[in-house]
Parts: structure tokens; C-alpha cells; sequence
């Protein structure tokens, strides 16, 4: 499939991380439904960062070989970009699930947009947009509503879980930030390859290789492994990298705050969990918040698909760029 210009079509870059967020909001109750099978946050993201990249190699192996290329030198860049942006938030956010309520899990992990808006104003020297500052505020003012934090104690709720948490915010918030800078030599599918396959190999050195498959589990365990593997991994981090590629970092993980409210849906289409006025609200805020980003938005000549375009190569471009961790 053709890709659209991204000079025409910064728009798709909300659905892709709308799509992304509706996925993650499956893959946070069905990891809570493992967690309480047995399965332990070790085992969780050591089989879903395996699955994931297994996978993805085998498609671009046979599909696009030429995204699998990258430069020699870049490679120690991409593996801290895999180890902490991919293998230490996965677990930071798996091991929260696994203290705290899945709201509360989300809710910490969302304050991911204002550490990334930070980053872009204090070390980018970018100035803030008044329309995403509004959005942001907007965003996380919303997702405080929808999880129903203001009927919990937070500081009564497990502390290991709480700083799982925020640990998961800023692991999100530098996956995104290096993501885009890596996204401006190589194409997003390319970056995220290389961050689950240095995730992958990881966990499986930090942990016994490959432990968490030789376990027996019933058919319906193994299904939301497999489900979290490509339906809650592979497929909504290819898509949030697509919406970074073309919307940047900022933007696309304040739309990504879709996903306290469609977990909120979901709970109350399959639970029967009714939700009060307060969630509504909130709901209403963050909705709200990304029509409103959408409204102002301006092309944005540093974005990754901009900055690559006029570049041939479909995996190395072939001048200019940066890579994770590197100068931008």
C-alpha cells in the first residue's frame, strides 16, 4: 500500500494513534486477566516482545527485506532505544497492572504527554503551540476524570506500583521523543523492528530464555497472549510510530489518551460498569482536547515523514538525520 504525502495527510496520523490507543485498551484487561491465570509481568513481556518481533522479522524478511537495512553505527543507538524506549516500559507498565488497578496503571502512564511536551520545550528549545498546551491540559485533565481518580486514595495504593507507573510514563515519553528522532533517517517499521528485537533479546538474556512459552496454559490463556503479542504490541506500536511519523511526538501521545476512555467502553459494553458523571466529563475533555489539536493543526516541517520525503531509500535514507539516542 502507497503512503499518503505526508504533507496532505497529517490527519491519518490521529486515526493511527486513535487505532493504537483502542488496541491498548484490550491489551491492559487482558494482561490483568493473565496476571490473575498466573502469569507473572517477567513472563508477560518477556512472550509479548518475542512474539511481536519474531513476527515482524518474518514480514519484512519476506515483504520489504530493505527495512531490515540499517547503518553499522547506528546500531548501539537502536539497542538503547529497544532496551530502555521498548523492553523497560513494557515492564514498568506490566508490573503496575499487576499492583495497582488498570485505571490507575493508565492514568500514571499518561503523563507521558507532559513529560514529552517538557522535553520539547526545555532541551528542543521549542516553543509550545497555545492549541496543544490547551489540548494537553485538556487531556490529562480528562483522563484524571475517566479513570475515576477522585474517588481514590492514591497515596494508600501500592507505592512499587505507583512508581512502576510513573517509571512507565517517562520510559513512554522517551520511546516517543527517540522514536521521532530515529523515524527522521529510517521508516517507522524499520525503528520499531529494531526496538522489539533488542526488547526481545533483553528479556530473554535477562531472563531465562525463552521461559514464559514452556509453561502449559489453557486454550483461552494462550489466545490473550497471543492477542497481547500481536494485537496489544506489534500492531498498536507500528501504528502510534506511524502517527508520530506524521503528527510528532507531542500530538500523538495526547490523542493516545483515547485510551482510559475506550477501556472505560469496554467496561461498560462487557462488564456492565456504569459510568458516572464525572468519567463522562472526562471523557468529554479528552475527546474534546483532540478535535481541538486537529482544528489547529499546521503542517509541522519537523516531522519524520516531512523530513524524509523528498529521500528515495524506503528503509536508509541517504543524507542527513539522526537515530535514538543521538544528537537531533
Amino acid at each position: 500500500m502507497r503512503r499518503p504525502d505526508p504533507l496532505d495527510a497529517p490527519r491519518l496520523g490521529y486515526i493511527y494513534a486513535a487505532l493504537a490507543a483502542g488496541l491498548w485498551a484490550v491489551s491492559g484487561s487482558a494482561a490483568k486477566f493473565l496476571f490473575l491465570n498466573g502469569i507473572t509481568p517477567f513472563q508477560l513481556v518477556q512472550m509479548r516482545l518475542t512474539i511481536a518481533a519474531g513476527i515482524l522479522f518474518i514480514w519484512l524478511l519476506v515483504c520489504k527485506p530493505r527495512l531490515l537495512m540499517v547503518r553499522a553505527r547506528d546500531l548501539p543507538n537502536l539497542a538503547m532505544f529497544g532496551v530502555v524506549g521498548m523492553a523497560g516500559v513494557q515492564f514498568a507498565y506490566l508490573f503496575a497492572i499487576s499492583r495497582l488497578p488498570v485505571a490507575v496503571a493508565i492514568l500514571l502512564q499518561y503523563l507521558a504527554p507532559a513529560f514529552i511536551a517538557m522535553h520539547a520545550v526545555v532541551f528542543l528549545r521549542e516553543r509550545l503551540a497555545p492549541a496543544t498546551a490547551v489540548a494537553l491540559c485538556g487531556a490529562l485533565g480528562g483522563c484524571y476524570l475517566v479513570v475515576g481518580a477522585y474517588n481514590l486514595d492514591l497515596l494508600s495504593l501500592n507505592r512499587a506500583g505507583i512508581a512502576a507507573g510513573l517509571a512507565a510514563a517517562l520510559g513512554f515519553a522517551w520511546y516517543s521523543v527517540h522514536g521521532e528522532i530515529g523515524m527522521r533517517r529510517y521508516d517507522p517499521w524499520t525503528v520499531l523492528f529494531y526496538a522489539l528485537a533488542f526488547g526481545a533479546a533483553t528479556w530473554n538474556l535477562a531472563y531465562p530464555s525463552l521461559e514464559g512459552f514452556r509453561h502449559t496454559h489453557p486454550a483461552r490463556v494462550w489466545a490473550w497472549i497471543g492477542y497481547i503479542g500481536i494485537l496489544g504490541t506489534l500492531v498498536p506500536f507500528g501504528l502510534y510510530l506511524e502517527s508520530v511519523n506524521l503528527v510528532r511526538s507531542t500530538r500523538a501521545s495526547i490523542t493516545a489518551t483515547l485510551e482510559p476512555i475506550m477501556a472505560g467502553l469496554l467496561a461498560f459494553v462487557f462488564l456492565d460498569e456504569i459510568l458516572d458523571i464525572g468519567q463522562l466529563v472526562g471523557a468529554a475533555l479528552v475527546i474534546g482536547a483532540i478535535v481541538w489539536l486537529q482544528l489547529h493543526q499546521d503542517r509541522d516541517a519537523k516531522a519524520p515523514a516531512v523530513l524524509r520525503a523528498p529521500r528515495s531509500a524506503p528503509g536508509v535514507s541517504r543524507t542527513g538525520g539522526s537515530v535514538p539516542g543521538g544528537p537531533s
